[in-house]
C-alpha cells in the first residue's frame, strides 16, 4: 500500500507527490517475471504471423500493381463514357465536381467542396507529470512533479483524473461539437466515384474566414476561428473555438482557388468508378491529389508498399526481440541479487535475443519468398544461418 506525502512548492501552479512502498522480494519479482514470460510467449507466436503474412501481402500487392500497369488504359475524355471500357481498368485525369454545397447553418458557411471538417477546441485545463524513481532507507520510492497549464484541446479533459482537481476543474461537455460533412455524389467529369474513392480525398486545409462575419452577437471572427469567449485574446476554461476545414476543392471557381484536379485509377462500370480485382485478389482504386500519368501512379503506389512492408518487418522483428526479452528475463531474476553477475548476464541474453530475433525473422521473410523470388530466399537463409555456422566453426577443436 502507497503511503503518499505532499510537498508544496509556494509561488507556482505544481506540488510534488512523493509515493513509496516496500521493496519486492525475491518471490515477487519471480512471479511479475513468469507472467511477463507468458506476454512475451504470446508477442514471439504473434511476431511470425506477422512477418510471414506481411511478405504474402507484399507478393500480391506487388503482383497486382504490375498486373494493373499492364491493363490500365487512359481515358482523354472523361465526358464521354464508352461503352467499350466497361470493366476494364482506366486511368483519367481532372477537376472535381460536387452538385450542391456543404452548409454549416449555425455559421453561415457554405462550400464546393467534398469533405467539410467543422473542428471545435475548448481551453481547458491540462495536467503535466514528470516522475522519477529512487530507493531510500530500503524503500521504492517515486516521485512526481505535477503541474497544471490551460490550451486549446480538441477533446475534452477530464479533470476527475487529476492528482489535484480542485482549481483546475474542466466543463464535462463542450457547447459544439465537431463534425465531417461528406459530399454525397462526387463526379469526375461524368464519371462517379465509389465511397472509396471519396474517402481517399483526405488533404484538409485551412478555410480563411476574414469574409465571414460572426453569425450571432456573442462569437467573435478571429485569427480564422470563431470563438464562443468574451475576449478571444484572453480565454478562459471553458471557453470555444471553432474552424473549418475543407478536401477536395470542387466546383465553380471560388474566393479559395478553382477546382482541384485529381488522377484516378479505378474500373470503369458504365459511368461510375469502382474497385477493379486483379488476379491476385487485390482491389485497385487509387487517387492522387494531383496530375500523375498512370506510370507515375503505379511506381508511387510500389513505393508505398515497399514502405509499408519494411515498417511491419521491423516492427514484426521487434515484437520477436521484446517477447525474447521477457521469456528469458527470468534468468536475470536469478542472479539479480549479484551485481557483477546480473549485468553480465543481462548483457547476454539481450545479445542472445538480438542474434535469435534477427535469424528467426529473416527466415520467416525466406518462407514467404520462396516461391515468388527463390533466389532471394536462399540468400536471407543463408544470413539467417550464418550466426549458427559462425559459432559452430569456432567451436570446432583445433587439429595439428
Amino acid at each position: 500500500m502507497a503511503r503518499p506525502q505532499l510537498a508544496e512548492d509556494m509561488g507556482t501552479d505544481e506540488h510534488v507527490r512523493v509515493t513509496s512502498q516496500k521493496k519486492p522480494g525475491f518471490l515477487d519479482r519471480l512471479g511479475e517475471t513468469t507472467g511477463g514470460m507468458l506476454v512475451g510467449l504470446a508477442a514471439f507466436l504473434l511476431s511470425f504471423y506477422l512477418l510471414f503474412t506481411n511478405e504474402g501481402r507484399c507478393v500480391r500487392t506487388q503482383k497486382s500493381l504490375d498486373e494493373g500497369l499492364s491493363l490500365v488504359v487512359h481515358l482523354n475524355d472523361i465526358y464521354s463514357p464508352t461503352p467499350l471500357n466497361d470493366g476494364k481498368l482506366v486511368h483519367l485525369i481532372g477537376p472535381l465536381m460536387t452538385t450542391q454545397p456543404l452548409y454549416d447553418p449555425n455559421y453561415g458557411i457554405s462550400l464546393h467542396v467534398v469533405k467539410l471538417q467543422r473542428r471545435v477546441e475548448m481551453y481547458q485545463w491540462v495536467e503535466y507529470g514528470d516522475s522519477r524513481d529512487y530507493e531510500e532507507n530500503g524503500e521504492k520510492k517515486t516521485e512526481t512533479r505535477y503541474s497544471y497549464n490551460t490550451e486549446w484541446k480538441s477533446e475534452v479533459v477530464s479533470s476527475r483524473n487529476f492528482d489535484r482537481e480542485i482549481g483546475h476543474k474542466n466543463p464535462s461537455s463542450m457547447a459544439v461539437e465537431s463534425l465531417t460533412v461528406v459530399a454525397p455524389v462526387v463526379n469526375l467529369g461524368n464519371f462517379y466515384l465509389s465511397k472509396g474513392l471519396i474517402e481517399k480525398i483526405q488533404s484538409f486545409k485551412k478555410m480563411p474566414l476574414s469574409k465571414f462575419e460572426a453569425p450571432h452577437a456573442d462569437i467573435t471572427v478571429l485569427d480564422d476561428y470563431f470563438y464562443h469567449s468574451r475576449n478571444p485574446r484572453s480565454p478562459e476554461v471553458g471557453d470555444v473555438r471553432v474552424s473549418f476545414h475543407y478536401a477536395g476543392l470542387s466546383g465553380q471557381w471560388s474566393f479559395l482557388g478553382p477546382p482541384y484536379t485529381v488522377t484516378v485509377v479505378a474500373r470503369q462500370q458504365t459511368n461510375a468508378l469502382a474497385a477493379y480485382s486483379t488476379r491476385a485478389g487485390n482491389h485497385l482504386e487509387i487517387l492522387y491529389e494531383e496530375q500523375l500519368s498512370a506510370t507515375e501512379v503505379f511506381e508511387r503506389e510500389h513505393a508505398a508498399n515497399s514502405t509499408l512492408t519494411w515498417a511491419l518487418r521491423i516492427a514484426g522483428w521487434l515484437l520477436m526481440f521484446v517477447g525474447l526479452k521477457l521469456m528469458v528475463r527470468i534468468l536475470h531474476t536469478l542472479v539479480d541479487w549479484l551485481p557483477i553477475v546480473r549485468d553480465l548476464v543481462s548483457l547476454g541474453l539481450t545479445v542472445f535475443a538480438l542474434c535469435v530475433a534477427t535469424s528467426l525473422s529473416l527466415l520467416t521473410v525466406a518462407v514467404g519468398w520462396v516461391f515468388y523470388r527463390p533466389l532471394l530466399a536462399l540468400l536471407l537463409t543463408l544470413l539467417a544461418l550464418l550466426p549458427m555456422l559462425m559459432a559452430k566453426a569456432r567451436d570446432r577443436p583445433k587439429t595439428l
